[in-house]
C-alpha cells in the first residue's frame, strides 16, 4: 500500500528537479535557522510552507498542458478582476495597498499574476504562430503593460519586475525582431524622466543611494552598506554557520527575507556562494533542456518563461543585496522566508514538471 502511495506521489516527477530543489530547500532552512537567531518556530514555518508549496507543485506537475492551455485567458481575466479589487478595495499595510479582503482570508492577487501573465501570453502567442504580426506583439505587451501598471500602482516594485521580466520572455521567445526590441530599449531611455517622475519618492531615493550609499549611511543606504559588509567579511570560507557577526549582532536587517543571501555569503563565504549559484544553475539548466524538449509553441513558451523568470529571482537578489542593483524586495528562491513566493515558484517547477513528463504523451495524440 505505502509501495503504491510513493509509486502515484513520484508520477511525473522529475527526479533531477526534485532533487535540486530538496537540497535548495534543506540549504534554505540551515540558512534561516541561522538568520532568525535560532528559532525552531520560524524553522517550523518554513517547513510548512514548504510542504505546502511541493503538495501544489505535485498537483501542478500531473496536470496536463492542455488544461493549463484550456485555463489560461480565464486565470487572466480573474487575476486582473482581482487586482482592480484591490485598486479599489484593497488593504493598506506599510503604506502600500497590495492585499485583498475575501471575506475567509486575504490574497495577494499580483502573486497570481507571476502565472497567470506569462500563461496567457504564452496562450496567445501559441494561437497566433501561423500569423505572427507586429500588431501581435503590441497586443501581447498591452495584455503585459495593463497587470504590470495596477501592480506598479500598489507600490510593488519587486513583483512587477517579476511579471514583466516573465512577459517580456514570452515575447522574446515568440520571436520579437531585435530590430523591435533595440527600437524599445531607445525608447525607454527616452522615456526614462517620465518613468522617473512616477516613482514613488522612496523608490526614487533607493536609485539615487545605488551610487553612493554612503550618502545616508543610516537611512535609505543601511541596507546596502550591512549587507556589503556582511559579504565581504565571510571572506573565502565564510565565519561559519551561526556564526556571522552581522546577523547575529541585528545589524543586517530583513535577514530572514531579502537580505538573507548577505547572511549565507558571511556564513559560508565565497566557497558557499558558489555552491549555491551551481544548485541554482542547475536547476536552470534542466528548466532550459526541458523548455528545448517541449512540443508545442504554448509549453515551449511557458517552460522557457518560467525557467528564465527563476534565473531573474535569483539575479535580481544577488545583485540586490551586493549593491549592484537597487533594493526592489525580491525574495531569494528557496532561502527566503515566506510561503507566498515559494507557492509561486514550486507552482512554475511543477508545471515544467508536467510539460517534460506529457511530452510523449502529446507526440502521439
Amino acid at each position: 500500500m505505502i509501495r503504491k502511495l510513493f509509486d502515484h506521489f513520484k508520477k511525473n516527477i522529475d527526479p533531477f528537479l526534485m532533487g535540486c530543489i530538496f537540497f535548495s530547500c534543506i540549504v534554505g532552512l540551515f540558512v534561516l535557522y541561522s538568520a532568525s537567531g535560532e528559532s525552531i518556530e520560524r524553522v517550523l514555518s518554513q517547513f510548512m510552507n514548504i510542504l505546502a508549496a511541493l503538495g501544489i507543485m505535485w498537483l501542478a506537475a500531473n496536470t496536463p498542458p492542455h488544461y493549463l492551455e484550456r485555463i489560461a485567458l480565464p486565470l487572466f481575466i480573474l487575476g486582473l478582476l482581482l487586482l482592480i479589487g484591490v485598486a479599489l478595495f484593497g488593504e493598506i499595510s506599510h503604506g502600500a495597498r497590495r492585499w485583498l479582503n475575501l471575506g475567509i482570508g486575504r490574497i495577494q492577487p499580483s502573486e497570481l499574476m507571476k502565472i497567470a501573465v506569462p500563461l496567457m501570453l504564452a496562450w496567445y502567442f501559441a494561437k497566433r504562430e501561423q500569423s505572427l504580426r507586429g500588431i501581435d506583439f503590441a497586443l501581447g505587451a498591452l495584455l503585459l503593460v495593463v497587470p504590470v501598471g495596477l501592480i506598479m500602482k500598489q507600490p510593488d516594485l519587486g513583483t512587477a519586475l517579476i511579471i514583466t521580466a516573465a512577459g517580456f520572455y514570452v515575447l522574446f521567445l515568440a520571436g520579437l525582431s531585435w530590430k523591435i526590441l533595440g527600437g524599445l530599449i531607445v525608447t525607454s531611455g527616452l522615456m526614462a524622466p517620465v518613468f522617473w517622475s512616477m516613482l514613488h519618492d522612496y523608490q526614487r531615493r533607493r536609485i539615487e543611494i545605488l551610487f553612493d550609499p554612503y550618502q545616508d549611511p543610516l537611512g535609505a543606504g543601511y541596507h546596502t552598506i550591512q549587507a556589503s559588509i556582511a559579504l565581504g567579511s565571510g571572506g573565502f570560507a565564510g565565519k561559519g554557520w551561526t556564526n556571522g557577526t552581522q546577523s547575529q549582532l541585528d545589524f543586517l536587517p530583513e535577514r530572514t527575507t531579502d537580505f538573507i543571501f548577505a547572511v549565507f555569503g558571511e556564513e559560508f563565504g565565497f566557497l558557499g556562494n558558489v555552491l549555491l549559484l551551481i544548485l541554482f544553475l542547475l536547476l536552470i539548466g534542466r528548466g532550459v533542456v526541458i523548455s528545448s524538449q517541449a512540443q508545442s509553441t504554448f509549453t515551449r513558451l511557458l517552460a522557457g518563461s518560467i525557467t528564465l523568470t527563476f534565473f531573474t529571482y535569483v539575479f535580481v537578489n544577488m545583485a540586490m543585496v551586493s549593491g549592484v542593483l537597487p533594493v526592489v524586495g525580491v525574495p531569494l528562491p528557496f532561502v527566503s522566508y515566506g510561503g507566498t513566493s515559494l507557492v509561486t515558484i514550486l507552482l512554475g517547477f511543477g508545471i515544467l514538471m508536467s510539460i517534460h513528463s506529457h511530452k510523449t504523451l502529446m507526440s502521439t495524440s
